[in-house]
C-alpha cells in the first residue's frame, strides 16, 4: 500500500496529444434513482482512481538500470532505485504544477535534474537522463480493469486521480478510455485527493449530486476518507490483505457491477 501511495502521482506520459475531457448525460433522473443492490439507489456516476485501481506501475528501477547501461553507464539496482525515490519525492511536492503541457514539460525537466543529481553520473547529460526517466516508466492495466469498465458502461464513468495532465495519454493506449466519460486529475483540478475539491469538480462535470455517485479506489486515506468527506459512497479495492473495519470493499473490479 505504501508503494502505491508513493507512486500515485507519477508525472510522466508518452508524447501524445491530450485527449479531450467530455461528459454526456447517460440516463434520465428516473434511471438514476432506479433501485440498486440491497435497495440502494443505483448510482448514476462511478468515479474511479487510476493507479492501484485500474493500472499498476511496473518496477522502474530495473528498467532505468538497463536503459542507462545502453548508454554506457553501469549502476546497480539500489542506486537506480534511490535515484527514482529522489525524483518521486520531488514530484510529489510539485505534481500540481503539471496542469498543462507547458508546465508539465518544465516539471519533467526539473524531475530529471533531481534524478541526475542522485545518480551522480558526470557524463550523463540532462536530455539523456530525461529520456531514460520517461522510458523507465510502464503502466499496465489490471486484468479486471477493462472488462469491469465495459460492464459498467451504463453508468457515467469518471476517472478521478492524483496525477498531472498527461493521465489520459497513459490510459488511452492501454484501452481504458473507451467507456470513460471524463478524466479529472489533481493537477488540472488544482487540488489532490483526499481534498473534497477534486471530487466536487468530478460531480460537477457529471451533473450529479454526491448521493448519486460511488467512488472506487485503493487508498483508505485518499479514496475512502476523501470520498466520504465529499458525501460520496466509497468502495475500497483490496486485492491483497484485509480491508479496514467498516469499509465497503471488493477484491476485484469484477465484483463492482453486481455491487452497484
Amino acid at each position: 500500500m505504501l508503494l502505491v501511495a508513493v507512486f500515485a502521482a507519477l508525472p510522466f506520459g508518452p508524447a501524445a496529444l491530450p485527449l479531450p475531457r467530455f461528459l454526456t448525460v447517460l440516463c434520465s433522473k428516473a434511471e438514476r434513482c432506479a433501485p440498486g443492490r440491497a435497495g440502494r439507489s443505483r448510482p448514476a456516476v462511478v468515479l474511479l482512481d487510476a493507479l492501484g485501481t485500474l493500472v499498476e506501475l511496473q518496477p522502474p528501477a530495473p528498467r532505468l538500470r538497463r536503459l542507462l547501461a545502453q548508454r554506457g553507464f553501469e549502476v546497480d539496482e539500489g542506486r537506480a532505485a534511490a535515484a527514482f525515490r529522489a525524483e518521486i519525492s520531488y514530484y510529489l511536492e510539485h505534481h500540481l504544477e503539471g496542469s498543462d503541457r507547458e508546465r508539465l514539460d518544465d516539471l519533467r525537466d526539473r524531475c530529471a535534474a533531481v534524478m541526475m543529481e542522485a545518480l551522480d553520473l558526470p557524463r550523463l547529460d540532462h536530455a539523456g537522463a530525461r529520456e531514460a526517466m520517461l522510458a523507465a516508466l510502464e503502466f499496465i492495466p489490471f486484468p479486471d480493469a477493462g472488462p469491469a469498465l465495459a460492464a459498467m458502461s451504463d453508468h457515467a464513468l469518471v476517472i478521478v486521480s492524483n496525477w498531472d495532465c498527461s493521465l489520459a495519454d497513459w490510459l488511452g493506449p492501454a484501452g481504458l478510455l473507451e467507456h470513460v466519460r471524463a478524466v479529472v486529475t489533481s493537477a488540472e483540478a488544482g487540488v489532490a485527493k483526499p481534498g473534497r475539491g477534486i471530487f466536487e469538480q468530478a460531480l460537477e462535470l457529471a451533473g450529479a449530486a454526491p448521493a448519486e455517485a460511488v467512488h472506487v479506489g485503493d487508498s483508505p486515506d485518499n479514496d475512502v476518507a476523501g470520498a466520504r468527506a465529499a458525501g460520496i459512497r466509497p468502495v475500497l479495492v483490496v486485492r491483497d490483505g484485509s480491508p479496514p473495519e467498516g469499509v465497503e470493499a471488493v477484491r476485484s473490479l469484477a465484483e463492482l457491477p453486481a455491487l452497484l
